[in-house]
Parts: structure tokens; sequence; C-alpha cells
């Protein structure tokens, strides 16, 4: 079912600081700043490898990510994994029971397709499976 990490996301109060120290001090080439409302985000990538990290800002405190810096702080928010069809591997988690945040795609950056599985149903780790676009898969 996966094919590989795709990125890990990291929480941060403030977008641009969180790229600063990355590009500065790591030497990384952050992507633009995309804004998912649905989510109520904004993210941007920078590539480490085959894989990607992910800082994500909220652009609203009550959403899921300004609830978790709110509890939490910021830091590790989740594991994303890439899939090939994202409905197919849906289905087969809710067959197997597991508990899932998201039954459904839903629109994520770049114009990927994303669900997450809660934390319950991966030991803790929330845990995010991506469809990507045919252009970049």
């Amino acid at each position: 079912m996966l094919k590989r990490i795709y990125h890990l996301g990291y929480a941060v109060e403030d977008l641009e600081v969180a790229a600063r120290f990355y590009r500065e001090n790591l030497g990384v080439e952050i992507e633009e700043p995309e804004e998912v409302e649905e989510q109520g985000i904004r993210a941007a990538m920078f590539r480490v490898g085959d894989s990607a990290v992910e800082l994500v800002e909220p652009t609203c405190p009550d959403s899921p990510v300004g609830k978790f810096l709110r509890k939490r702080g910021e830091g590790f928010h989740h594991v994303a994994f890439e899939v090939e069809d994202l409905e197919a591997a849906l289905a087969e988690l809710k067959e197997r029971g597991v508990e899932l945040i998201d039954e459904r795609p839903r629109v994520g950056v770049g114009g990927s397709k994303m669900a997450f599985i809660h934390p319950k149903g991966a030991h803790g780790v929330l845990t995010e499976l991506v469809e990507l676009p045919e252009k970049e898969a």
C-alpha cells in the first residue's frame, strides 16, 4: 500500500520564521507557501532526498493545527505516506477496522488528494496518506 515517506509535517507558529531557520542554517530551498483553506493552514515544503518536510502554520486558531499548537507547541505533527490509490487504501483500512479521520479524500497541498488516519488507529501517530497528481507521481 505505501510507496514511500512523502513528507514529515512540522507545526509552526510562524511559517516565515521557520522557513528562514531551515534556509539560513541548513541551506534548503523552501517552496512557495500555499494556503489550504479547507484545512485552515498555510504550508511550505522543502525536499530532503526523495522525501520532504512540510512546515504547517494555522490560518485560524480553531483549525486542527492551531489546536495542536495550543496543546503541544511547535514540533512534529504528522507523517505522510504516498499511496497509489487513496480511495482504495481508505476502503481497505476501513474494512480492517482502522479508525480514520477522513473516510474520503480531501484536497491537499499542490492539488494532491489526502486523508488522515486517526492517531488512535496508528499507535499515537497522526498519519496522512497522499495520492499525488499525475504530474508529480
